[in-house]
């Protein structure tokens, strides 16, 4: 017996033993368990197994009503999830967690119900990007404000955001990571086990207000997943982090740059404050401080002015400045009251769409596209469109459920980074720079487009056929530039048509973007678009 089915059949075997609050079922259908009174009763019976387990229940499907594993194809497996979510609606409960295992060439899944509807999702909820060189503890100082744990000195807090095996093993994130806390009457609620999904879930039910970390990469080879960070997801802040034992390096210009491309009110974190004496960390805070009147910057020292001052003048030209410690926990508090207190600043504007920024596969569930809502609102059911293909079609989907760090919602507003259970289309057709749009919208792909563009670092000029990658929402993509007199130089500002140089995208007037190839940087403004034919 493999191991797998070892252990599922332990886990039916307590099932039997708890008794009352466990169901078995084969399948679930919208034919059949959604008809006439079909669906009454089998609420009331899902009620029934909530009440005799205290508020939760178990539902053992792909089995056969003695218990035996029959195991279910995915497709009817997905199906089936879908019925017993609307039956846990109509009994005010939800689908809290699914495990699956792999059964004669199907699936046997045990879901686990809980009392009380999905999660409403109408609270503030405000949306932080990191920025900041390599080793200087952007993800450090996240993992201790969601956790309220000092760090150890090794980056222990940074574990809780770093996804992937080798990116805890080497202490250097390679990918975008996130992280959530909030607010209530009472003031933060935080992540008590950050390595349980159930305990990052009840962050999102519990608080009032939300702050999500998107935390971005600092190591230099992978600017260009930062770059993705900062200028594809909605954000309502940057978080540019500099550590007192290095200074503002190269990097931190970069992502600095970055952030003053995205109109970005941002607040700089002086880190690791307790591995040197006061007069470095002054020294750094005058550098700092240097580093953003070079830019046309006001910088605002914290511990000087106070919170209150901090409030009040935030913008795109002033910078508040925090003296911060993940170790000490100095000025974590300073933080978590700017936190509270900082308005959302990203517009909700038009109907519903969402970039993808990632997709993977569920088992049992099927392709998920994850991304930051950017406008509108989607919900459960709802049928939408996601595209431009290669060839600049928009596929039809429909929405299985959405997900909000682990905690299944009814719906997504502006600002909300989830993920989208689809139906309608297979994972691997899902390409990051692709769009979420209403079923009932009309979009025109878009290979070529007119831009405003500046440009900030080259070593000579632009000029015809120049090919830098432009990172536009979550797209990244090489692009042509033909600028309109011939060719830019450092400094310069001018028109410039540019073209994508393998497929179309959805682009419209007004985004604005970053271009880099190498050391030479610029942004731009979208002024028209050429739709193709």
């Amino acid at each position: 017996m493999s191991r797998d089915r070892a252990l599922l059949e332990r886990a039916l075997d307590r099932g039997e033993q708890d008794g009352g609050n466990v169901e078995f079922k084969e399948r679930l259908s919208r034919d059949v368990h959604l008809e006439g009174g079909r669906r009454e009763s089998l609420a009331a019976q899902l009620r029934h197994r909530l009440l005799s387990g205290d508020g939760e229940a178990t539902y053992v499907v792909g089995v056969t009503d003695d218990g035996g594993l029959a195991g279910i194809d995915p497709e009817t497996f997905s199906e089936t999830m879908d019925v017993l979510s609307l039956l846990a609606e109509e009994a005010d409960a939800h689908i809290e967690d699914v495990q699956t295992w792999g059964i004669n060439e199907g699936l046997v899944g045990v879901a686990q119900v809980r009392e009380g509807g999905v999660l409403e999702t109408d609270d503030e909820h405000v949306v932080v990007g990191t920025a900041g060189h390599v080793d200087h503890g952007k993800s450090t100082l996240v993992g201790s404000l969601v956790t309220g744990k000092p760090d150890d000195g090794d980056g222990a807090t940074r574990a809780f955001l770093d996804v992937q095996p080798h990116e805890v093993e080497r202490g250097l994130s390679a990918d975008l990571s996130y992280a959530v806390y909030g607010f209530d009457d009472e003031g933060p609620v935080r992540v008590r086990n950050p390595d349980r999904k159930a305990d990052r879930a009840a962050v999102v039910q519990e608080a009032d207000r939300l702050v999500s970390f998107v935390d971005t990469v600092g190591h230099e080879p992978w600017l260009r997943t930062t770059i993705r960070g900062l200028v594809g997801q909605k954000l309502d802040y940057g978080l540019l982090v500099v550590a007192a034992d290095d200074g503002p390096t190269r990097t931190t210009r970069e992502h600095l740059g970055v952030l003053l491309a995205t109109d970005l009110p941002t607040i700089v974190a002086i880190t690791k404050t307790d591995t040197v004496d006061e007069d470095r960390v002054e020294e750094v805070e005058r550098e700092v401080e240097r580093l953003l009147r070079e830019v046309d910057k006001s910088p605002l020292r914290v511990s000087r002015h106070g919170v209150n001052a901090a409030l009040e003048e935030i913008s795109e030209r002033v910078v508040p400045i925090v003296e911060t410690s993940a170790i000490t926990m100095e000025g974590l508090e300073t933080l978590d009251e700017l936190f509270d207190r900082l308005p959302k600043t990203a517009q909700d504007t038009g109907e519903f769409r969402m970039y993808v920024d990632r997709s993977y596969s569920v088992t049992g569930v099927g392709a998920v596209a994850s991304g930051t809502v950017m406008a509108g609102e989607v919900e459960a059911g709802d049928e939408l469109l996601i595209g431009p293909m290669a060839d600049g079609r928009f596929q039809e989907v429909e929405v299985r459920s959405i997900e909000m760090h682990y905690h299944r919602v009814d719906a997504a507003q502006a600002g909300r980074i989830v993920g989208i259970a689809l139906k309608g289309i297979k994972e691997s057709a899902i390409e990051r720079g692709m769009v979420l749009l209403p079923r009932d919208a009309d979009p025109d792909p878009v290979r070529e487009f007119e831009a405003e563009v500046m440009v900030l670092n080259h070593p000579t000029r632009i000029g015809e056929g120049y090919e830098p990658v432009v990172h536009l929402e979550t797209i990244g993509e090489a692009a042509a530039f033909y600028p309109e007199d011939g060719r830019l130089l450092p400094g310069d500002t001018g028109k410039s048509t540019v073209r994508f140089k393998f497929r179309p995208y959805l682009v419209e007037e007004g985004q604005k973007f970053v271009f880099r190839e190498g050391r030479s940087k610029g942004v731009g403004t979208v002024t028209d678009v050429f739709p193709m034919e």
